[in-house]
C-alpha cells in the first residue's frame, strides 16, 4: 500500500506547487458564494439603515425601534451617511437635525431626511423605517395627549409602558403559497450559495488535474513508475488516490471557510461529508477518464474548465433548479451536480436523514463507480500507448 501513497502524495504536492491553484481554489469560490447569495440567498436582515445627525431622544429612540425591527444600524457622520448609500454599504440613510430634535422633544411634528439606495433591498428597508417612525410618532402623540391633560410626563411614560405590556400583541402571518418561494424560504443569507460552488468547484478544481496526467505521460513519468517495483493497478491506485484527495480537501475548505466567516448552515454535518465524499469520487474518475483521452495540456484544461462549467450551470449551481423549467430540470439530472444540489436540499432545508438522501447518493455512487473504471481502463491503454 506504501506504493499507491507515494503516488499520491506526489500528485498533492504537485497541486501545492501550483500557485495559482491559491486564487482559483482557496480564493475565487468563496468570492462566488458571495456574488449568488446576494443574488439567490435568503434569510439576512431586515436592512441596512445608516443613522446620522444631532444626538438626542429622537435618534437614539429610533435607533433603538429600527434594532428592534430586524434592522442593522449603523450611527455615522451625515457625510460617510451619504458616502455608504451611495457605494450600497447601506440600504437607507437618514439624517436627524437639530430641528427634528426639538420638535419631537416639544411633542410637535419632526422631519428626518431619507435617503433610499438603489438597490432592490431598500424598498423594504425604507417601508421598516416609515413604520418605526409611525411607531415613534404614535407613541409621542400619546404621551403629548396625557401631559396636555396634566399627568407628569414620568408617569404618563410608565402608565404608557403598562398598557403596552398588559395589551396582547398582534401576531401577523404570512403564508406564501408558492412552492419555490417556500422552498427557498427557510435558507440562511449564503446557504445556498456555499452548497452550490462547493459542487462546482469540487468538480473543476478536480477535473483540471486531468492535466497532470498529460503531462506525466507525456514527460515519461508514469513510464518510469511502472518500470518500479510497482504494478499497474498501484500506479492507477495512486492517481486515484490523489485526485480523490485534492476533491476532499477542496468541499472541505469550501465547508469550513463558509461556516466560519458567513455563518453557512449545512445541516447534519456527517451527511454532508458524506456526500462530499461520494461527489469527490464522480469528480475523481471524471478527471481520470478526461486525462487518459486527451494528449495535450491545453487543450484537455480547456475542456476541464469549459466542461466543469457547462455541467455546474445545467446542474443547479449558477441558477437555482427550483426556478428552471420542468423539461431542463429533468435534462439537468445527467449531471452529478443536480444530484448532489437536491441532496444538499434535503440536508439544508429538510433536515433529512440518511435516508432521505439514500436515493441521490445511490445515483453519484453509480456514476463514481462507471468512471472511475472507465478511467482506470482508459489510463492503462494510455501509459501503454506512450510506452
Amino acid at each position: 500500500m506504501s506504493a499507491p501513497l507515494a503516488i499520491a502524495g506526489t500528485e498533492l504536492r504537485r497541486f501545492a506547487r501550483d500557485r495559482s491553484n491559491i486564487f482559483f481554489a482557496l480564493i475565487f469560490p468563496l468570492l462566488l458564494v458571495v456574488v449568488i447569495g446576494l443574488q439567490f440567498g435568503g434569510g439576512g436582515t431586515s436592512g441596512r439603515v445608516a443613522v446620522s445627525g444631532t444626538d438626542g431622544a429622537l435618534r437614539a429612540a429610533l435607533t433603538a425601534t429600527l434594532e428592534d425591527g430586524g434592522a442593522t444600524v449603523t450611527d455615522t457622520d451625515p457625510g460617510a451617511m451619504r458616502e455608504q448609500v451611495a457605494r450600497g454599504r447601506a440600504d437607507v440613510g437618514l439624517l436627524v437635525e437639530d430641528a427634528a430634535e426639538r420638535s419631537y422633544a416639544a411633542g410637535e411634528p419632526a422631519e428626518v431626511e431619507l435617503i433610499s439606495a438603489s438597490g432592490a433591498a431598500s424598498r423594504a428597508a425604507t417601508q421598516l423605517v416609515a413604520t418605526a417612525l409611525q411607531s415613534l410618532s404614535l407613541d409621542r402623540v400619546q404621551l403629548t395627549g396625557l401631559t396636555d391633560l396634566g399627568v407628569p410626563e414620568t408617569e404618563a411614560s410608565a402608565a404608557l409602558a403598562e398598557a403596552r405590556q398588559a395589551v396582547a400583541p398582534v401576531e401577523l402571518r404570512v403564508v406564501d403559497v408558492d412552492e419555490v418561494a417556500q422552498e427557498l424560504g427557510g435558507l440562511g443569507q449564503f446557504d445556498l450559495s456555499a452548497a452550490t460552488m462547493l459542487l462546482l468547484f469540487v468538480f473543476l478544481s478536480t477535473l483540471g488535474s486531468a492535466v497532470t496526467l498529460i503531462q506525466s505521460r507525456r514527460l515519461g513519468v508514469q513510464a518510469r513508475v511502472l518500470a518500479a517495483p510497482v504494478s499497474g493497478t498501484q500506479a492507477i491506485l495512486g492517481q486515484l488516490l490523489g485526485r480523490w484527495v485534492i476533491a476532499s480537501f477542496q468541499g472541505v475548505y469550501i465547508m469550513v471557510a463558509s461556516v466560519v466567516i458567513f455563518d453557512v448552515d449545512f445541516g447534519n454535518v456527517g451527511l454532508a461529508l458524506l456526500l462530499l465524499l461520494v461527489f469527490g469520487a464522480v469528480a475523481t474518475g471524471a478527471a481520470m477518464l478526461l486525462g487518459a483521452l486527451m494528449d495535450h495540456e491545453g487543450a484537455a484544461n480547456g475542456v476541464a474548465v469549459g466542461l466543469g462549467l457547462v455541467l455546474a450551470a445545467l446542474g443547479g449551481c449558477m441558477f437555482p433548479l427550483e426556478l428552471m423549467p420542468d423539461t431542463l430540470r429533468t435534462v439537468a439530472h445527467v449531471t452529478p451536480h443536480a444530484w448532489g444540489y437536491e441532496a444538499f436540499a434535503e440536508i439544508q432545508r429538510h433536515d433529512g436523514g440518511l435516508a432521505d438522501i439514500a436515493p441521490q447518493l445511490g445515483v453519484l455512487a453509480a456514476m463514481a463507480a462507471v468512471l472511475v473504471l472507465l478511467g482506470a481502463w482508459a489510463l492503462r491503454r494510455s501509459v501503454a500507448r506512450a510506452m
